[in-house]
């Protein structure tokens, strides 16, 4: 069977024209090249004969559940009712503006599922409290009823991804259980592939061995579509966004950003470790390890630009692209000759370890430990801890730009034109991946979006760019 998990985001489904969308984008699948002799297991598809389609929630629905949850938790029913009529309508409405013959059916499960939201937030209300296991089954609703209007445009079966996505019992994050879950996806959604075009299920959402509804994560459903793909053995999946591929570089802050035409799948994840918004940060897993190719679309230019992430590949460029994360902080620990003293690194990290902090980048020298971490760490019992093994300094309102490529060969070019663009910034960090892949950059959150800029300038708009996407602008 040749079958492509399709994902579409809230962003494209935010209205009835959306739905449509997604309807014709389903029906009128087309071929996705895959670089000749890529080292893939599955192939691809010149149409889609079988569609996988995952749903977000429609644009805005989350958040609302999670006001109306916070507003129950605090006694104000009023407030969680406002928005409940509000979802009913607004869902029902799109639904009438569809049409089709399973309107009416359609019609009542929105009311049906809105009803018992309304009681679980009651609940919440009179126990005055929202535990993470109320808040997934709150949350999980926004999926389930963009999957009825998904549905209702592809005049398709919908499958409760709770019976197909088994988790642990870790409310709010769960973990997945990958090989019940490609049991159970395979129980359930293969059978009715064989006689249906497409079927229709949530993102985001699964269950425990209990039945509880749990969250793999909010905004996972790349993530759902991954393991989907991975479990049925998919021939590609098809992420569905507002954006015309991978950028290379956030375009609200590059205005001559590009579309990466073709990166690995190591590219991939490097890029969305460091900020890159498009993918769930742990969707790209399980496809890669199934060696499925992963595309990314936009919903309204399907014949425009694209990005295809290879398993086993590589972009062949230098730099394929560049990444900004906000909102770091540069934790050092100055102790003279400190590297005489056995086991001070490894009481330096367990530090970290108990305050279940992560550490992005490390620098050492004789005298000196410098990591960059996220600024929401407790910074203050950080320094309390540490203090025991040092001096400890921590510098604020940092950022961290990851320049990506395949750049093993490039590299005396590259630091050359990395200081040549930036110039007389100030860079506090500068960290080589060890997969020779990934080169950080930590300087001022003031400075760092003109050093985005600069940097792209440097390697993808110049004469002598080492980057090349094989994309226009």
């Amino acid at each position: 069977m040749d079958l492509v998990v399709m994902k579409f985001d809230g962003a494209s489904l935010s209205d009835a024209a959306g739905l449509k969308l997604l309807a014709d984008r389903v029906r009128n699948s087309f071929a996705s090249p895959v670089k000749a002799g890529a080292k893939t297991k599955a192939k691809a598809v010149a149409k889609a004969q079988n569609s996988l389609v995952v749903v977000s929630a429609l644009s805005g629905v989350t958040d609302s559940l999670f006001f109306a949850a916070g507003a129950a938790e605090q006694g104000d029913l009023g407030t969680a009712e406002k928005v409940c009529a509000e979802l009913r309508e607004r869902h029902l409405s799109i639904a009438r503006q569809l049409g089709g013959e399973g309107l009416s059916s359609a019609e009542e499960e929105i009311k049906a599922l809105v009803s018992a939201l309304e009681s679980r937030l009651q609940g919440v209300r009179l126990v005055g409290e929202l535990t993470d296991r109320n808040m997934d089954e709150i949350a999980a609703a926004g999926e389930r009823l963009s999957s009825i209007l998904a549905a209702l445009a592809l005049d398709a079966s919908c499958v409760d991804a709770r019976r197909a996505l088994r988790t642990d019992s870790r409310f709010g994050r769960a973990r997945v259980d990958f090989g019940s879950t490609e049991r159970l996806s395979r129980e359930l959604f293969l059978p009715l592939l064989k006689t249906q075009d497409c079927v229709v299920t949530q993102g985001s959402i699964g269950s425990d061995s209990l039945g509880s509804t749990t969250s793999i994560g909010r905004g996972a459903s790349d993530l759902s579509a991954s393991l989907f793909g991975a479990a049925l053995g998919a021939a590609e999946i098809r992420i569905w966004t507002d954006h015309e591929g991978l950028p290379t570089a956030d375009p609200k802050i590059v205005a001559g950003a590009m579309t990466i035409q073709q990166l690995s799948f190591e590219e991939a994840s490097e890029l969305v470790a460091f900020g890159a918004k498009i993918l769930h940060p742990a969707a790209i897993k399980p496809a890669l390890e199934a060696g499925i190719p992963v595309t990314v679309r936009s919903v309204t230019k399907p014949q425009g630009r694209y990005s295809t992430i290879l398993p086993g590949a590589s972009s062949g460029k230098a730099v394929v692209a560049l990444a900004m994360r906000p909102n770091v902080a540069i934790v050092s620990v100055k102790q003279e000759l400190m590297m005489d003293q056995a086991g001070f690194l490894a009481r330096l990290f367990a530090a970290f370890g108990r305050l279940g902090v992560s550490v992005d980048l490390v620098s050492t020298s004789e005298v000196c430990v410098s990591v960059s971490l996220d600024m929401a760490a407790p910074l203050d019992k950080l320094a309390s801890e540490l203090g025991e093994l040092g001096k400890v300094e921590i510098v604020r309102d940092r950022a961290v730009i990851a320049v990506v490529g395949d750049m093993l060969k490039e590299t005396p070019t590259l630091l050359r034109k990395t200081f040549d663009a930036l110039g007389d910034m100030d860079v506090d960090m500068l960290s080589m991946g060890a997969n020779d892949i990934n080169l950080s950059i930590v300087l001022s959150a003031q400075q760092a979006p003109s050093a985005l800029r600069r940097l792209h300038k440097a390697f993808f708009e110049g004469p002598d760019a080492t980057g090349d996407t094989g994309a226009a602008p």
